[in-house]
């Protein structure tokens, strides 16, 4: 009797360690298997954008004063768009010209005052146009003036209609002393999900000259066709 109540008693003892085991082997390869799913989609979209084609965005809104305008070959272009294009024909992108629903006035005092009062209330001017196939692209260049020491309100509007998870984002501007007033970091904070790139300010008063900087910077970041 009392043998038979010792194999029992042993018999019970091998099936607690057997489910013991177990549960152990299932709780680890849970662990595990979670791995992948967090890692592998991050390194495939990484390769994804870097395969893609890039988008060169700008907003650009050249008034009546001359230090807003450039001449290039006898055509007058706003700062910022004539950045855009540079960037454009030397990365061989595409290109998105961001234009406001409602036009804004080329009076530049006028100008100035209405982008004060957008600013101040916190205001998103509608975009005329839309990006149709936006998530075909995995590196975004996106230029804009310094208004006010900040983005204008309408780069606000960008960011809040188009998804940039995965993409990377390239930021340029042209500006009358205030470089880029801080507008990457708040790039980075709109778009956490996105890669950010160092970019390009470029002044005003040099923008006329500035063509082979642009080129020189696209060398450095790897954007140089």
């Amino acid at each position: 009797m009392k043998k038979l109540l010792s194999i029992m008693f042993m018999f019970c003892l091998f099936m607690i360690f057997t489910l013991a085991a177990c549960g152990s082997d299932n709780e680890q390869t849970g662990n595990n298997s979670s791995k992948p799913v967090t890692a592998e989609p991050a390194a495939s979209e990484q390769k994804e954008a870097a395969n893609k084609k890039a988008l060169v965005v700008f907003f650009s809104m050249p008034d009546n004063v001359d230090d807003s305008t450039v001449v290039i070959n006898g055509k007058k272009l706003g700062n910022t768009q004539y950045m855009a294009y540079v960037i454009q024909q030397n990365a061989d992108a595409d290109i998105f010209r961001i234009e406001p629903k409602t036009p804004y006035t080329t009076n530049h005092q006028a100008l100035v005052n209405q982008t004060k009062k957008e600013q101040d209330a916190n205001f998103r001017p509608a975009i005329k146009d839309s990006i149709a196939n936006f998530d075909s692209y995995g590196t975004v260049f996106i230029g804009y003036p310094i208004w006010w020491s900040d983005m204008p309100m309408i780069m606000y509007t960008f960011f809040d209609t188009y998804d940039f998870s995965g993409k990377t984002i390239v930021p340029f501007s042209t500006h009358g002393g205030s470089r880029f007033a801080g507008t990457p970091s708040i790039i980075e904070q709109l778009e956490p999900k996105a890669k950010m790139v160092k970019g390009l300010t470029i002044s005003r008063d040099d923008i006329q000259e500035a063509e082979q900087d642009i080129i020189n910077w696209l060398e450095n970041i790897g954007y140089k066709k």
